[in-house]
């Protein structure tokens, strides 16, 4: 065998060795070029191993990119725990039945004369769904507080929707409280701090309205809206609890998608002053059932609904730009798929796997707000089977 010593010295090249490597020696060094030196090393790895570092690594991350977000939803029963359950108060209700009847059922009295009620939100852009909302409350409702800012929870600026339009709500006009609350536009802020800011201004424009002890404070969302008749339970029934979250139907994009009885988030308080704060979290374990509907992303147009996605708390969920395409939003909205191509939100692997997929169509529109089927021309895009939006 023929051997070459290099000028440092200490470093070897054997022609053959050199060969089967598939690498180059020099004549004057007696160095391996950084390729032969590879080629060398890799020389026992089989084909295997070269499919698994190319292909199968390179696959796995590229998922875990994609669909990171799923995967730890999906694992969320492995690291959370369900929150305490509600105590679950059933809820009586028939047109014909005296209101003493009905707040015997549920274990209350009745009083002399209701309690006055006051309807507070925070508002973005949800024209039609207020509409719906304030129609439906408005027999009962002593003041409508309404508070909007020019910037979304997100630090974006945005116009004053319901100031531009407030022409259209004349009918609550002697009963309105409005105020208008000027951004911060604090940049990387998390959104929910700018949600926090806004609720507070709402405290504040509560009691320019009037509210006084022991009167009716409806706290929820505007696409959270409860049914007249339980609002007209509570105001005149006397002993309900000081604080009764709303177990509403859960909907998404209109009426057709029922998700399922599980929206808890609105709620009905007796107000105490200096006590009682506006929020939209749990603050008690009391319950009442069906106590009316929660519309998420019913909206009208497709601009309004990439509105929302890029404006609200959770923007965060949209990960790829290809998610705002207004083709793919309306795919989405008529399949009853996930905006943001996310799991269930839920606690237990059965419950996870139970609601993965798109909603089923419903095509009930029975026991909906009577002003919606009073106007079923006008909110037709609200109703089973309309599930195409306009595209401006």
């Amino acid at each position: 065998m023929w051997w070459m010593m290099g000028e440092a010295g200490g470093h070897y090249c054997s022609k053959k060795t050199d060969s089967i490597c598939g690498g180059v020696c020099s004549q004057e060094t007696g160095r391996f070029f950084s390729f032969s030196r590879l080629c060398c090393a890799l020389r026992g790895v089989d084909m295997k191993t070269y499919i698994f570092l190319l292909v199968i690594v390179p696959t796995c991350v590229l998922a875990g990119y994609i669909h990171g977000q799923k995967i730890s939803y999906f694992l969320r029963p492995l690291w959370e725990s369900p929150p305490k359950p509600f105590h679950d108060i059933p809820h009586y209700h028939h047109e014909n039945a005296s209101m003493e009847t009905l707040c015997r059922l549920h274990g209350w009295g009745v009083r002399d004369y209701p309690r006055r009620v006051y309807d507070a939100v925070l508002f973005s852009n949800e024209l039609d769904i207020l509409a719906v909302r304030w129609r439906e409350l408005y027999p009962y409702i002593t003041q409508f507080v309404l508070l909007e800012s020019n910037s979304t929870f997100t630090g974006l600026p945005k116009p004053l929707v319901f100031a531009a339009h407030r022409g259209e709500f004349e009918f609550v006009e002697p009963r309105l409280t409005y105020g208008s609350l000027g951004g911060r536009f604090v940049k990387g802020q998390n959104p929910f701090y700018e949600e926090a800011y806004q609720r507070v201004a709402l405290d504040q424009l509560l009691r320019i309205a009037g509210i006084t002890d022991d009167d009716l404070l409806l706290m929820s969302d505007v696409d959270e809206i409860p049914s007249r008749h339980t609002i007209n339970l509570l105001r005149w029934c006397d002993e309900v609890p000081k604080i009764l979250h709303l177990r509403l139907k859960n909907y998404l994009y209109s009426f057709e998608f029922l998700v399922d009885n599980k929206s808890w988030r609105a709620s009905v308080h007796r107000y105490e002053t200096g006590k009682t704060r506006y929020a939209h979290y749990r603050q008690s374990d009391e319950i009442l059932a069906d106590a009316g509907w929660h519309c998420s992303f019913c909206f009208r147009r497709i601009s309004e609904f990439i509105f929302k996605m890029k404006a609200y708390s959770h923007n965060d969920r949209v990960r790829f730009s290809h998610f705002l395409n207004p083709k793919r939003v309306q795919r989405v909205i008529c399949k009853g798929a996930d905006l943001f191509d996310m799991l269930p939100e839920e606690y237990t692997f059965k419950d996870i796997i139970g609601k993965m997929g798109p909603i089923p169509h419903s095509f009930s529109a029975v026991h909906l707000p009577s002003y919606l089927l009073e106007n079923a021309d006008k909110y037709r895009f609200l109703l089973p089977g309309n599930c195409v939006r306009e595209s401006e």
